[in-house]
C-alpha cells in the first residue's frame, strides 16, 4: 500500500500542475528610462503568444506555471517563471543599435560611438556569425578601411589603411588586445591564428595611429573581447562541415556562480585545403572566469591553449595559376613547408573602484610558445616566453560647468626567444646555420585628459612616452664561425594626439583629430631568415589628420558614419626579395595616404510581431588613394606610384533578413579594385566581385533548448582571385589562389539548465 501511494504521489508530480485560471498583468518597461514598451511579446511552449499594448501592459488569464520569454526587436530577451495571478514589472535592456547608444572603449573613453573623435569600426558577435565560422576574414572585411587576408588557411595578414606593406606574412604593425591584455607580443608580431572564432565575442578596430594610449604603431588597434560574464547555466555543442574536407566541432559549458561565473570551451577544426599542401589542424581550449569579490572590485581570468598545425602551399606565378591554381609551389611539398605552433596564454584583469570618481584597471599576462617552421629555403625552431601588463587610473570630476576625465597609466612587455635556423633536407632539420637569443623590451606611459565643454564639445589631449629595445645574441654562426652580439635601443619618443568632437544634436556629431605615429622595426624585420642583421632599419614616423561625421536617425534604424584622412608617413618600411628569394626590408622614403571611409546601414523593416521581423541593408565604401613620395631604389624612381598591396576602391553590400518562424538570410557582396603587387606598379591583381550567402533556422524551444541549423556558400560567382598576394615577389611568384565556389553547413545545440 505504501508503495502504491508513493507511486501515485510521484505520478502527480510528473503531471503539469493545473491551477484555477487567474489574471496575469505585466508592465514592460525600458530599464534605463522607465518608459513603457508597446509591442513586446511574451512566449512559452504551449501558451498563446501575448503582446503588450500601447501602454506597455500585457494582461491575460493563466491557469498554470510557464517558463516564459519576453522579447522586443529593440531590446534584449528576458526569461523568468510566470505563475497565475502574478503582477510585476519587467525591465528590459535596450539593444545597442543607435550610434548614440553603442558604447565603445576606444582610447579608454567608454563613450557612445557618437561622441568618439576617432575612426572606429565594430564587429559584433552577430556579424562574426554571418559567414562560414572557420575564420574572422569575411566579417572583418565588411568594414571600411580594413582588409584581412588569408594566404593559406590559418595564415592571416591584417591591413588597416594599407599597413600590410611591411607584413609579408603574419600580423605586424597592428596592436591587438584580447580581454584588455596585450595579445601582440613584445617582438611586434601577433599570432591571431591561435584564436578560434568562438574566442571572440566582440571586436573594436581603431583605424590609424593610436599611439597616444596604446603605444608605438601606425596601423591601428584591434580590441578583442571573449565572453566576459556567464549569466546562465548552459551546455552547448556545434558541428560544421564544408568543402575541401572542412570539419569543425565545439563543446562548451557556462556555469553561473554566486558572485560570478566560469566558462570553458574546446574547439577542433580540420581541413584538407583548397590547394595542394594546404591542410590545417587547430585545437583550442579556453577557460575563463569572472568574479566580483565585493561591490568595489571584479576579477576576470583567462587561460588559452592552442595547438596549431598548417601547411604552406606557397605563391605561384601567373603561368602556374593558369595551369592549375590548386597546385603548390614546386618544392613546398618536398620540403614540408609548414608551421607547427603550441602556445599557452594566461592572463588576469582586476578592476577596483578606489573612490566614487577614481577607478583602476590592471591586467597581467604570461605566455609561452613552441614554434617550428620548415620552409623551402630553411628550417626554423623557436621557443618563446614573454610576460607583460597594463594599468590605468581613471579619475572623473567637474570644474564648474566643465566635466573632466583624467586617464594615466602604463604598459610593459618583455620577451625572450631562443631561435635556431637550420638547413632543410627533405622536410627535416639539417645542420644548424645560426642560433640566437632574442630579447625584446618595450613599454610606454600614457596620459589623457578629456574635457566636456559647454555646447556638447569634448576636447581630448593625450600623449605617450615610448621606449623599446632589442638585443640579438648569436651563439652559433656557421658562416662566420664566431659568436656575436647586436642590439638597438630607440630613444624615448613622445606621441601626441589632439581630438575634438561636437554633438550637433541628439542624433548627429562631427569630430576631428591630429595624431602622431611611431613604429620601430620588429626583430623579424631586422633579423631575417638568411642570417643577416640590419641595424640600419629606421622606425616609421608619421602624422595623421582626420575629420568625420556620424548620425543616427529614426530611433537607430538608419546610421551613417564617414571619415576623411590624410596620413603622411616617413621612413616607410617596405619589402623586397634577394636572389635567393628571401624577404628583406628597407626604408622607402615617404608615402602620402589620402582616404575616405563610409558606412551606411538602414532597417527597412523592424516589426517584432510581423512575419518578417527585421530587414536590414548595409553599405561600406573604402577609398584609399595612397602613393609613394620621394622613393628611389636601385636606380628606379617609384615616386608617384600607388602604394603596393592597396586597392584604391572597395565596396561591400549586405542584406540581413529574419522572420518570426526563426528563418534568416545573410547575403554579402564585396567588390575589390585592382591591387598593385610591386613597387614599380607593373603587376596588378585584377578587380573581382565576391558573393556569399548564409541561410538558416534558429529557435528556442521550451525556453531551454537553443537550436540552429544553417548552410551557405562562398564565392558564388566562382571568381579567380587571391585572398592575399606576395608583394614584390621574387621570380614573379605573386599569387596565392583562393578557393572557387564552395559550400558549408552546420548545426548548433544548446541546453540551459
Amino acid at each position: 500500500m505504501k508503495f502504491i501511494m508513493r507511486y501515485f504521489f510521484l505520478l502527480l508530480l510528473a503531471i503539469p500542475i493545473t491551477l484555477q485560471a487567474q489574471e496575469v498583468q505585466l508592465i514592460i518597461l525600458d530599464k534605463e528610462t522607465q518608459e513603457t514598451i508597446p509591442g513586446a511579446t511574451i512566449q512559452a511552449e504551449g501558451m498563446e503568444t501575448q503582446v503588450s499594448d500601447e501602454n506597455g501592459i500585457i494582461s491575460f488569464s493563466l491557469s498554470q506555471n510557464y517558463f516564459v520569454m519576453v522579447s522586443h526587436i529593440a531590446y534584449e530577451n528576458q526569461s523568468f517563471q510566470l505563475r497565475p495571478g502574478m503582477s510585476r514589472e519587467v525591465r528590459l535592456d535596450k539593444k545597442t543599435t543607435s550610434l548614440g547608444e553603442v558604447v565603445v572603449s576606444a582610447f579608454e573613453a567608454d563613450r557612445p560611438l557618437l561622441e568618439q573623435a576617432a575612426a572606429i569600426s565594430r564587429v559584433t558577435e552577430a556579424e562574426l556569425y554571418r559567414f562560414n565560422e572557420t575564420s574572422i576574414v569575411q566579417a572583418f572585411n565588411t568594414k571600411p578601411g580594413i582588409r584581412v587576408e588569408e594566404r593559406a588557411p590559418a595564415s592571416y595578414r591584417i591591413s588597416i589603411r594599407g599597413s600590410a606593406l611591411r607584413s609579408p606574412f603574419g600580423v605586424r604593425n597592428v596592436k591587438v588586445y584580447w580581454n584588455d591584455m596585450p595579445f601582440t607580443f613584445p617582438d611586434g608580431t601577433t599570432p591571431l591564428n591561435l584564436l578560434d572564432l568562438s574566442n571572440i565575442q566582440n571586436s573594436e578596430i581603431i583605424k590609424g595611429p593610436a599611439g597616444s594610449i596604446y603605444g608605438a604603431g601606425n596601423g591601428g588597434v584591434i580590441n578583442l573581447q571573449s565572453l566576459q560574464q556567464s549569466n546562465q547555466n548552459k551546455i552547448s555543442s556545434e558541428l560544421a562541415i564544408g568543402d575541401f574536407g572542412m570539419r569543425r566541432y565545439r563543446f562548451a559549458v557556462d556555469q553561473r556562480l554566486e558572485n560570478g561565473g566560469i566558462s570553458a570551451s574546446y574547439v577542433h577544426q580540420q581541413s584538407d585545403g583548397y590547394r595542394e599542401h594546404s591542410a590545417v589542424d587547430r585545437k583550442v581550449f579556453q577557460l575563463g572566469g569572472h568574479f566580483s569579490p565585493s561591490a568595489k572590485q571584479s576579477i576576470s581570468t583567462n587561460i588559452l591553449y592552442s595547438d596549431l598545425n598548417y601547411q604552406i602551399p606557397g605563391a605561384l606565378t601567373e603561368e602556374q595559376v593558369l595551369e592549375n591554381p590548386r597546385m603548390a609551389r614546386p618544392g613546398s611539398i618536398e620540403q614540408n613547408s609548414s608551421i607547427a605552433q603550441k602556445s599557452l596564454y594566461a592572463g588576469l584583469t582586476h578592476t577596483y573602484q578606489i573612490m566614487e570618481n577614481l577607478e583602476n584597471v590592471t591586467s597581467a599576462y604570461a605566455q609561452t610558445s613552441e614554434f617550428e617552421n620548415p620552409f623551402i629555403l630553411d628550417y626554423k625552431r623557436e621557443l618563446q616566453h614573454s610576460y607583460g601588463g597594463r594599468t590605468k587610473f581613471t579619475y572623473n570630476d567637474r570644474i564648474g560647468n566643465v566635466g573632466l576625465r583624467l586617464i594615466v597609466g602604463g604598459e610593459y612587455q618583455y620577451g625572450k626567444t631562443a631561435a635556431q635556423n637550420f638547413g632543410n633536407r627533405d622536410g627535416v632539420a639539417d645542420t644548424v646555420r645560426f642560433a640566437d637569443d632574442l630579447i625584446t623590451t618595450q613599454g610606454f606611459f600614457f596620459q589623457q585628459a578629456e574635457l566636456e565643454l559647454p555646447s556638447d564639445i569634448i576636447l581630448t589631449l593625450a600623449l605617450s612616452e615610448n621606449f623599446s629595445r632589442y638585443d640579438i645574441n648569436r651563439s652559433i654562426d656557421a658562416q662566420l664561425g664566431t659568436p656575436s652580439a647586436a642590439g638597438r635601443r630607440f630613444d624615448p619618443v613622445v606621441i601626441p594626439r589632439v581630438a575634438l568632437s561636437k554633438k550637433l544634436n541628439d542624433f548627429s556629431a562631427v569630430h576631428a583629430s591630429v595624431s602622431s605615429g611611431f613604429s620601430p622595426p620588429t626583430i623579424a624585420e631586422v633579423r631575417t631568415n638568411e642570417g643577416s642583421i640590419n641595424l640600419d632599419l629606421d622606425a616609421e614616423r608619421g602624422i595623421n589628420y582626420e575629420a568625420g561625421y556620424r548620425a543616427g536617425w529614426w530611433q537607430g534604424r538608419v546610421n551613417f558614419d564617414a571619415s576623411v584622412f590624410y596620413f603622411r608617413l616617413n621612413e616607410t618600411i617596405t619589402t623586397f626579395t634577394n636572389e635567393q628569394g628571401v624577404v628583406l626590408f628597407r626604408n622607402a622614403g615617404a608615402t602620402d595616404q589620402r582616404g575616405v571611409e563610409a558606412q551606411l546601414d538602414y532597417s527597412l523593416i523592424q516589426n517584432p510581431t510581423g512575419a518578417i521581423t527585421n530587414l536590414k541593408i548595409t553599405h561600406a565604401f573604402t577609398g584609399h588613394y595612397f602613393e609613394f613620395r620621394n622613393y628611389e631604389s636601385g636606380g628606379n624612381d617609384f615616386s608617384g606610384n600607388q602604394l603596393t598591396g592597396v586597392a584604391p576602391n572597395s565596396l561591400v553590400n549586405q542584406l540581413d533578413l529574419s522572420t518570426a518562424w526563426g528563418f534568416y538570410v545573410n547575403f554579402t557582396h564585396q567588390y575589390v579594385d585592382k591591387i598593385p603587387l610591386n613597387d614599380a606598379n607593373t603587376v596588378f591583381q585584377e578587380e573581382y566581385n565576391l558573393l556569399s550567402a548564409r541561410i538558416g533556422w534558429r529557435k528556442t524551444l521550451a525556453n531551454r533548448w537553443d537550436l540552429e541549423v544553417y548552410g551557405g556558400a562562398e564565392n558564388l560567382l566562382d571568381e579567380s582571385y587571391s585572398l592575399g598576394n606576395d608583394l614584390n615577389a621574387f621570380a614573379a611568384r605573386y599569387y596565392q589562389p583562393a578557393p572557387g565556389r564552395n559550400y558549408f553547413g552546420g548545426v548548433k545545440v544548446g541546453f540551459r539548465y
